[in-house]
C-alpha cells in the first residue's frame, strides 16, 4: 500500500511542479492570475470504523484555484490601454461566434470600421450613450471615423469612470459611451480559455454589467495595463517546496521496494 500511497503523491506533486511553472511562465503576461493547488486526505475508513485504526492512504488534488487579485499597473501613455483599479472584468464578444469573453488584459485598439478591439479581433462591450443618458444593456464599442459634420476622427480619451469620449478634426467632441464591467457571484468558478481570457460556467453565475466605480466595481486607468499577480520570489519558494515534496515521495517508493525485496529474498 505504501508503494501506491507514495506514487498518488508524485503526482500530486507533479501537478503542483506543473502549476507553479505555469504561473512563473506568465509572470510578464498582461493580465494573467496565478493559480494555487489545494490537496485533500484520502483515509481508509467507514462510518463503522473505529476511529482509532483509521488509515491514511495518501492525498489527492482537491481544486487548483485562481488568484484574482490585482497585479501592478504599468504606465504605457496609449489611450486604449485600460486597466480596472479595482474589482471588475473587461466584457469582449467575438464578431464570429458571438461568445462573450471576460478579461482584466485592457490592451485594445481600432480596427478598420472603429469598433474597439482587443488583439484577437473580440469587440470590447460598452454601455452606449444616446438621447442623453447610457444604456443599461451592453453593445460593441464603436468610434466612428467620422461624425455628422463630416470631421475626421482624430482621438479618443477615456475618463476613470469609464466614459469614452471621441474627438475629431473639425474640433467637435462625442460621447460614445461607458465601458462595461463585468462582476460575478463566484469569479473562483470562472473557466479559463487561453489568452488571459475567461468564460463566465454555472459555478460562476451570469455576468452583472455597471459602470466603473458603481455597485463596488474598481474605475478605469486609461494609458495603462495591469500585469501578472505573479510573486516571482514567492513562486521560486514554492518550487522549491514542491522539489522536496517530490523527492521525498520518490525516496518511500525505493524504500518501499527494499522492503519488498528483503521479503521476497527471506527464503534465499
Amino acid at each position: 500500500m505504501a508503494f501506491y500511497t507514495s506514487l498518488n503523491g508524485l503526482r500530486n506533486a507533479q501537478t503542483e511542479l506543473n502549476t507553479i511553472s505555469n504561473n512563473l511562465a506568465n509572470a510578464e503576461t498582461t493580465g494573467f492570475k496565478k493559480s494555487r493547488v489545494n490537496f485533500s486526505d484520502i483515509v481508509a475508513g467507514s462510518a463503522y470504523s473505529n476511529p482509532k485504526l483509521v488509515q491514511g492512504i495518501g492525498s489527492m488534488v482537491k481544486t487548483i484555484d485562481q488568484n484574482f487579485a490585482s497585479g501592478a499597473i504599468m504606465s504605457t501613455g496609449s489611450a486604449l490601454d485600460l486597466a480596472v483599479n479595482g474589482e471588475g472584468f473587461f466584457a469582449v464578444t467575438s464578431p464570429v461566434s458571438g461568445d462573450t469573453l471576460y478579461t482584466r488584459n485592457g490592451n485594445f485598439t481600432t480596427d478598420n470600421l472603429g469598433n474597439i478591439v482587443d488583439q484577437n479581433g473580440n469587440r470590447l462591450q460598452i454601455l452606449a450613450y444616446s438621447g442623453g443618458s447610457f444604456a443599461t444593456t451592453v453593445s460593441d464599442g464603436v468610434l466612428s471615423p467620422t461624425n455628422g459634420n463630416g470631421g475626421n476622427y482624430s482621438a479618443v480619451q477615456i475618463k476613470t469612470d469609464g466614459t469614452i469620449i471621441a474627438s475629431y478634426s473639425d474640433g467637435t467632441v462625442s460621447t460614445v459611451g461607458k465601458v462595461a464591467l463585468a462582476s460575478f457571484v463566484s469569479p473562483g468558478g470562472l473557466l479559463q480559455v487561453g489568452n488571459q481570457d475567461w468564460q463566465a460556467t454555472g459555478l460562476s453565475g451570469a455576468a452583472t454589467y455597471a459602470a466603473p466605480d458603481a455597485n463596488g466595481l474598481g474605475n478605469i486607468l486609461s494609458g495603462s495595463l495591469e500585469q501578472s499577480n505573479v510573486d516571482m520570489s514567492e513562486e521560486m519558494v514554492s518550487l522549491i517546496t514542491a522539489q522536496r515534496f517530490f523527492q521525498a515521495n520518490a525516496k518511500a517508493i525505493d524504500t518501499s521496494t527494499a522492503v519488498a525485496d528483503a521479503v521476497i529474498n527471506l527464503r534465499s
